[in-house]
């Protein structure tokens, strides 16, 4: 098992709770044999209102084994991170946090900085790309059943939920976003609820799946507007601007983060597509396709980073 150290890092002021796993193992990254600055780092970016002890330290303790340092972070205004009002998802300010937790790696005793690797997953796969296509300083990217599309997104949630269903769930975060403004307090839902009931993911399973990997600092609620915030996501725009590997895993029977835009934007960023016979959560810890997923984004990070330590 990988050494971990706690550390904290600011994004935007606020301060952001972060887990450093240091590399087990050197295998399969050194190249042509000569050294290098440090170790590669990957910095895992979590989904919808995730928290990095909510099964990201399966994904980190196998990217420590493989030769790599990993970094887990929780976004402000969830887990142990700072930032307010809690609970409440933006976009931007996920972006903008993991770049901050980017720029915090690269500093750690043993990294070297020109090999970070982007890894993210459902929500967390979306925000990899925006960063990844505005830096120059990334290695890699992996995405995991990414969201790149909300209005594909939402065009999937429809044929999967009642007209009833979204129209309550549109006008509670319509509500919410007024109560915010006004100071009033935001409305909070379930993050995810059995069908029929109220939450932002409601699909059979959901439940189940998510509860099956959260950690003690997890909460299970969200501001109510998430579902307007996620609608105007459109990472796959940036895909085109990805100038390093890319790989992204797609789950071909997902409900949740429509695969079609998925191979879309992967197409448009010349990225690597593994497909795997899943929904959203398969690729989760304790999935039937996590240790797939695992192998595959070892296999595709040990390739690339080792191919760019032999040209240094």
């Amino acid at each position: 098992m990988s050494t971990t150290s706690a550390f904290t890092f600011l994004s935007g002021g606020v301060s952001c709770a972060a887990t450093h796993y240091r590399a087990t193992s050197d295998a399969g990254l050194d190249g042509d044999g000569r050294g290098s600055a440090g170790r590669p780092v990957v910095v895992l970016a979590h989904g919808l209102a995730g928290t990095q002890d909510s099964g990201l330290a399966p994904f980190a303790e196998a990217f420590a084994a493989a030769g790599l340092d990993a970094v887990t972070f929780d976004y402000r205004g969830f887990g142990a991170s700072a930032g307010e009002p809690r609970q409440t998802v933006s976009v931007a300010g996920q972006v903008a946090d993991l770049a901050a937790a980017v720029d915090a790696a690269k500093a750690l005793d043993g990294v070297d900085p020109a090999r970070v690797v982007l890894w993210g997953i459902s929500l967390g796969g979306g925000h990899v790309v925006s960063v990844a296509a505005d830096r120059a300083d990334v290695a890699a990217v992996v995405s995991v059943v990414p969201l790149v599309d909300g209005i594909a997104a939402a065009r999937l949630a429809v044929r999967h939920h009642r007209p009833a269903q979204l129209l309550a769930a549109t006008g509670r975060g319509m509500v919410s976003a007024a109560r915010r403004r006004t100071g009033r307090g935001q409305v909070l839902v379930p993050v995810v609820a059995r069908p029929g009931e109220v939450g932002a993911l409601t699909l059979p399973g959901a439940y189940e799946d998510y509860l099956s990997i959260a950690g003690p600092t997890w909460r299970n609620e969200v501001a109510a507007e998430v579902t307007m915030e996620l609608g105007g996501r459109a990472p796959a725009k940036d895909a085109a601007r990805i100038r390093v590997p890319w790989l992204v895993q797609i789950a071909d029977a997902d409900r949740s983060a429509p695969p079609h835009a998925a191979a879309k934007a992967a197409s448009a960023g010349r990225a690597e597509v593994r497909h795997y016979p899943a929904d959203h959560f398969d690729l989760f810890p304790g999935k039937p396709w996590h240790d797939a997923a695992v192998r595959h984004a070892v296999a595709f990070l040990t390739r690339h980073l080792s191919l760019e330590l032999a040209r240094a």
